[in-house]
């Protein structure tokens, strides 16, 4: 049975900085997503890793967020800097097909979710 579980969300005031994780079990994690839904608004994909470690990232977050992976305890992580208000959302991970392209990227299972609350 695949399981991810997210976690290392929280409060943090703009500008500051958190850094997600996403465990895994049941699967070896090949590539990755980290998504996130801000109330209201749809779930939007952020950034991939391949498991060669190729990345992606969304315009919003380029340069402020950086994925990296830990093969060694099937674990990817996501570290988010300056961030703002607008960065308050539920974020997911999710392991997938297809490619770290955002166009290509399939995500088929998915975690729980965690929630960043960035306060101006």
């Amino acid at each position: 049975q695949v399981q991810l579980v997210e976690s290392g969300g929280g409060l943090v005031q703009s500008g500051g900085s958190l850094r997600l994780s996403c465990s895994a079990s049941g699967i070896l994690l090949s590539f990755v997503g980290w998504h996130r839904q801000a109330p209201g608004k749809r779930r939007e994909l952020v950034a991939t890793i391949s498991s060669e470690a190729a990345t992606h990232y969304a315009d919003s977050v380029k340069g402020r967020f950086f994925i990296s992976r830990d093969n060694a305890k099937n674990m990817v992580h996501l570290q988010m800097n300056r961030l703002t208000p607008e960065d308050t959302a539920v974020y997911y991970c999710s392991a997938g097909a297809g490619g770290p392209a955002f166009t290509t990227y399939d995500p088929r299972s998915w975690g729980q979710g965690t929630q960043v609350t960035v306060a101006s």
